[in-house]
């Protein structure tokens, strides 16, 4: 069963480029492949927001790229209808990206297109995506108000032209979305989680995580993904879709997860937006890990909040108090959810089961 590479840390680049090495990436890639990266570009909008790919997993993923040999390198993406390519790629810093390494980018609405026949019928792909040798998906993974939550699968929604993108509005998005993956197939997928959106695509709402993964199976990736934002995976059609469609398989095993080193304390965590704070309002918090804090937040977001007392971070190590504590170091606590960090899934569970 193909694994899911896990790192926590704060720089994208370095950790795009353990990632990368852990897995031996160069070793899958044959030689004189042309190979794309496709970020996360769909609104103007700063990676801090909660809505686009940091420049740092591209640049981690262009740099490991060239120093094992490869020059055939593309970046290409096509951002939502509405919002231009060009404006989103200045925003999110890939100008200076692509012009540091020498690599080209691609604004795929301006791309041709060919018509390939998939499980939903008829669609138009871009030819650039269509035609690498070797496509590399850079999503984030973050909630989305139509399909719960957007990671691997839904961002190859980016590779179709805007007329495409409409139509897949017309077929309900979910069925298209496991359609598209079943026929484009990334070969490799690294995902941004260091801080994504709650709720909506375009950002907004940032949840810092500090989290990134990394797999070659875009359906696990998601099926994992929606574990760590506690939401069933029955509750994302289009992940079944995809599996049905042999794009993938959404079962993983914890023996599947490969973690690469543990959460660390974030001295500069930064402040909450409104919402944040109004869920975690019940919640005492003294030195959490990001990665534990992001994981209580989606999981308080999903049941509503909690009006009874929430503990979580390292100052409560050995402390008993009279509430939920949240992963290992609040294990004192009267009720524990354990884990370090613990799943959305989780403490989502853990806080239905609360009187």
């Amino acid at each position: 069963m193909s694994q899911i590479y896990e790192i926590f840390g704060r720089d994208a680049h370095a950790m795009t480029i353990r990632l990368m090495t852990e897995a031996a990436v160069a070793s899958r890639i044959p030689k004189g492949a042309s190979i794309a990266l496709k970020p996360n570009l769909v609104v103007a909008a700063k990676p801090e927001t909660g809505a686009t790919t940091h420049p740092g997993v591209l640049s981690g993923a262009i740099e490991y790229l060239q120093a094992h040999g490869f020059d055939r390198i593309c970046v290409m993406e096509g951002s939502w209808i509405g919002d231009r390519t060009d404006r989103t790629r200045r925003v999110a810093g890939y100008d200076r990206i692509c012009a540091a390494y020498r690599v080209p980018f691609y604004d795929l609405k301006q791309d041709s297109t060919i018509t390939v026949q998939s499980a939903v019928g008829p669609m138009d792909i871009c030819r650039l995506a269509l035609e690498a040798d070797y496509l590399i998906d850079l999503p984030v993974l973050k909630g989305h108000c139509q399909t719960l939550m957007t990671c691997a699968l839904k961002n190859l929604k980016g590779c179709l032209p805007d007329r495409e993108k409409r139509h897949f509005h017309t077929l309900g998005l979910h069925k298209p979305i496991g359609a598209l993956a079943a026929a484009l197939r990334p070969r490799l997928v690294i995902v941004d989680s260091i801080c994504g959106d709650l709720d909506f695509e375009e950002g907004g709402n940032p949840v810092h995580t500090n989290r990134m993964l990394l797999g070659f199976d875009p359906v696990r990736i998601d099926a994992y993904g929606c574990s760590l934002m506690g939401i069933p995976v029955d509750d994302v059609p289009y992940i079944r879709y995809a599996e049905q469609w042999g794009a993938g398989s959404a079962a993983f095993s914890p023996e599947d997860i490969v973690t690469l080193n543990r959460p660390q304390e974030a001295a500069d965590y930064p402040a909450p937006t409104g919402v944040v704070a109004n869920l975690t309002r019940s919640v005492h918090q003294d030195r959490a890990c990001s990665a534990c804090f992001a994981s209580l937040v989606r999981a308080l977001h999903l049941s509503g909040g909690c009006s009874s007392p929430v503990y979580i971070g390292q100052g409560f190590r050995g402390k008993a108090v009279d509430g939920l504590g949240i992963g290992v170091c609040c294990s004192c606590a009267s009720s524990c959810v354990r884990g370090c960090p613990p799943s959305a899934q989780d403490i989502l569970k853990a806080l239905q089961e609360r009187p």
